[in-house]
């Protein structure tokens, strides 16, 4: 087998104060393994210590409100059994001497509501999104959402910063903000999700303005230089096109005010999760170069694109998720050559520890 050993993206790298192993970030991976009540299993702590190998791990998506619940059996982090529920979890990846960051998320209109006690799902304007929602009872058809009244955003902000100062209190590293695959934040961010006539509605500027209150806040807690987040500049989900109709304008403000508010990095989905890495439209050579922070290039990345994305500059760190599914060595298997496990699909969503925390290493890992 070959010898990736010397390969650039498997060094040891600083980003901000945070010394990394290597330069693979694990991909948020929602696998629908918690309870009804949003609390993590405790084989979690199983599954993500086995993945500690990577240079950073962003946690799967995490519900920062019982509002912000969009899929079935996905965790919280609003409540101190949920907090308590990932403490031993963050606990399993530092006593293998990774990092880990919890991944804030609220879905907004992308519910149902099977999913919100009987009320609507709420989201910046009441307009309903193609697809389904996976609810306990099986995939629902998207219903049309409540638009938000303006005085109930502030209320989200504070549920954003509790969510992060209960990150903190689990124990974790940092904390990234989930401003992608068109839930909440990214709906206020499209001119076609936000068709609002408030203060944060119409211009860029004010479709801007909840996302960087959000991102305020959840600075306030960690401090800028433990915040990242995710974008997806690219994305056609849940399935319209196009989201927005100046997109670069659009995420070059947006990451021109993110860049100012020093984060440690951005997190961009190069495409449509799991379908293409295609881009109509979108410069993400030129959305970089408008970051100060580190660049987390995301989507159908391999070690070779890796080596050569790095090499042109184009991006600090690569995050990688399907293929830490069934390989939770990924890193090793990377550096040594060594073929990779596929997990059948069967086992991504639900379920308990078989197909999630029992794919076996190879013998003879160093992570």
């Amino acid at each position: 087998m070959p010898d990736h050993s010397s390969s650039p993206v498997l060094q040891p790298v600083k980003i901000g104060d945070l010394s990394l192993r290597n330069r693979i970030v694990m991909a948020p991976l929602t696998r629908s393994r918690s309870d009804d009540d949003g609390v993590p299993p405790a084989f979690a702590a199983d599954y993500y210590g086995q993945r500690a190998g990577a240079g950073l791990i962003i946690s799967e998506a995490t519900n920062i409100s019982p509002q912000a619940v969009g899929y079935a059996l996905t965790p919280g982090i609003w409540n101190d059994r949920q907090v308590e529920a990932w403490r031993p979890i963050v606990q399993a990846v530092h006593d293998r001497g990774g990092l880990i960051f919890l991944q804030l998320w609220h879905t907004g209109r992308i519910s149902h509501p099977d999913l919100q006690g009987g009320e609507p799902p709420v989201a910046p304007s009441a307009i309903k999104p193609v697809g389904q929602a996976f609810t306990k009872d099986g995939m629902k058809d998207h219903v049309t959402p409540r638009a938000l009244e303006t005085d109930e955003i502030p209320g989200i902000v504070e549920d954003y910063r509790r969510a992060a100062a209960n990150a903190k209190a689990a124990g974790f590293d940092g904390v990234e903000v989930h401003s992608a695959n068109n839930y909440l934040l990214e709906q206020f961010v499209r001119d076609s999700t936000n068709q609002r006539t408030d203060r944060y509605g119409g211009s860029i500027e004010n479709r801007l303005r909840f996302p960087l209150e959000v991102v305020d806040a959840v600075v306030d807690v960690w401090g800028a230089g433990r915040v990242g987040i995710r974008l997806s500049p690219a994305t056609t989900m849940p399935g319209e096109t196009p989201l927005d109709s100046q997109v670069m304008d659009t995420f070059g403000i947006y990451i021109d005010a993110l860049s100012q508010r020093g984060l440690l990095y951005v997190h961009d989905i190069e495409g449509v999760t799991q379908e293409t890495r295609d881009a109509d439209g979108v410069d993400f050579s030129a959305l970089r170069q408008r970051f100060d922070g580190a660049y987390i290039a995301n989507n159908q990345y391999t070690l070779d694109l890796a080596e050569t994305v790095l090499e042109k500059g184009d991006a600090d760190l690569f995050s990688m998720g399907r293929p830490f599914i069934a390989n939770p060595d990924l890193v090793e298997r990377l550096r040594t050559g060594a073929p990779l496990a596929e997990a059948p699909k069967a086992y991504w969503y639900g379920g308990g520890s078989v197909g999630y925390s029992d794919w076996p290493a190879m013998p003879g890992d160093r992570d």
